[in-house]
């Protein structure tokens, strides 16, 4: 009977390598959507290359149909964990799309792809060892991360970058962003105005305190009647720059999210824009001020956009821009040093961009359990992403916050569960990277982060306000 099954076993085994040499290389064959229609440039056509060589896509998508020999037994659960692993770490659908579509491609994917291509652990050696010839070669190499270096400069490096970071997935606060002067005014009254909620006593400013790094430093934030929203109130700081806003990404815009709260019941449980519009109307000054901006007046809509708006203006340039763009002073030798390690373990392929994260949405625990070791029972906000796409694979994942000022916005994560900064370092070490940072590494890594906090100015627009 043993011998029976160790027939089996190298039959299996032997069928398996044989099946791989010839055909787990990536294949339009198997796949669907971006990844089976052209690339949209030589350039983009030569990335593609190498990733279908690689057989990237055949883990790395939900869509991608693997050959059939991939559901025989004992080769079907190599395939599922292979596949399970990769599209908890890097799903490639968004970069397939652009390059395909020449779009930008995310400024996350861009990351993450260059850490592959510098640290060469695609594909995995398990994988390489029964699929013959993958594994990126010198040149493979060398021309992703010349790719990447140019798309980072074309679409995201900021304006005044020293020229040592040009290339860097972090990136300096641009000085300003455009705005109306007039909605940024407007939007400042309205953000502080608890004529917004139901019993005129929850303003925007009352969880999103301008004083307190934006936020209210509370595990979860009160509305009106004293009832507890379901998440940690991220910061109103810098968030122009996130791609999506709401820890589960369910505005894709600042205007968007104003909008959420008014009419949120737990939060300002105000019923209908008509009922705010009615409270605002009986303000005479308001109404004027309306008036001379928004041709219909007081509006959902307007309110909405008037408080993006000035919220567009609430940027907090610290001592890392200024060392960003070449002041190498800005920064000692323990911050500098917590930088270099916010590169090199991993951190930087998800903080990225101007706001040091707010540009994907990541799995929380994508090298451990998190919410295990965290206890107690599982929350509807616990689903995260997956609670507006309804996607299993989004389950659990939220957006990156933004990492600006997040020594004042304790507690930390989506449930506010963690309330010390070095906690939160060494847990997203473990379930994020899947490593062990020394105490010595943490607090290099948390010196970085104080040096994050930065100041506030307010626009010039509000210098008349009183």
């Amino acid at each position: 009977m043993n011998k029976f099954f160790v027939s089996v076993a190298g039959l299996l085994a032997a069928g398996y390598l044989g099946l791989s040499a010839l055909a787990w290389y990536h294949d339009t064959t198997y796949a669907e959507g971006a990844a089976a229609r052209p690339a949209a440039s030589p350039e983009a056509a030569r990335i593609r290359d190498i990733l279908d060589r690689n057989a990237c896509y055949s883990c790395h998508s939900t869509k991608a149909v693997l050959p059939p020999y991939a559901s025989l037994p004992g080769i079907k659960q190599i395939a599922q964990f292979d596949t399970e692993r990769g599209q908890r770490y890097f799903r490639l659908d968004t970069l397939y799309a652009a390059l395909h579509d020449g779009a930008k491609p995310g400024e996350a994917d861009l990351a993450k792809l260059e850490r592959v291509a510098q640290n060469d652990t695609m594909p995995p050696a398990r994988f390489r060892a029964v699929h013959w010839g993958t594994g990126l070669s010198a040149g493979d190499q060398h021309t992703l991360l010349d790719w990447i270096a140019h798309e980072r400069k074309r679409w995201y490096a900021t304006p005044g970058v020293a020229a040592a970071f040009e290339n860097d997935a972090v990136q300096p606060l641009p000085h300003t962003l455009r705005v109306d002067p007039r909605k940024v005014a407007l939007g400042m009254r309205l953000f502080h105005d608890p004529r917004l909620s139901a019993d005129n006593t929850i303003s925007c400013a009352s969880c999103h305190a301008l004083g307190t790094g934006g936020v209210d430093n509370r595990k979860l934030s009160l509305g009106v009647g004293g009832q507890l929203g379901s998440v940690n109130a991220p910061t109103v700081f810098n968030a122009a720059l996130n791609h999506a806003q709401f820890w589960d990404g369910r505005a894709a815009t600042l205007q968007e999210q104003a909008g959420g709260p008014p009419l949120n019941p737990v939060e300002m449980a105000s019923v209908s824009w008509e009922q705010i519009v009615g409270k605002l109307q009986a303000d005479p000054a308001l109404v004027e001020t309306f008036a001379q901006i928004y041709p219909d007046g007081i509006s959902g809509p307007a309110i909405t956009d008037a408080i993006a708006e000035f919220e567009k203006t609430l940027l907090t340039p610290s001592r890392v821009d200024a060392y960003l763009r070449g002041d190498a002073r800005a920064l000692n030798s323990d911050e500098a040093h917590g930088y270099q390690l916010f590169k090199s373990m991993g951190c930087a392929t998800c903080h990225v961009g101007a706001n040091l994260g707010g540009q994907s949405f990541e799995r929380m625990g994508r090298a451990g359990d998190w919410f295990a070791a965290r206890g107690g029972a599982l929350t509807e906000a616990d689903n995260g992403r997956a609670n507006v796409t309804h996607d299993p694979h989004d389950v659990q994942a939220f957006k990156v916050p933004g990492l600006r000022n997040v020594a004042l916005t304790a507690p930390y994560f989506h449930d506010g569960s963690v309330s010390d900064l070095r906690e939160a370092v060494k847990q997203m070490a473990q379930y994020q990277l899947g490593t062990a940072p020394s105490d010595a590494d943490v607090d290099a890594l948390v010196a970085f982060l104080n040096a994050l906090s930065g100041t506030y100015t307010p626009s010039p627009a509000l210098a008349a306000q009183p």
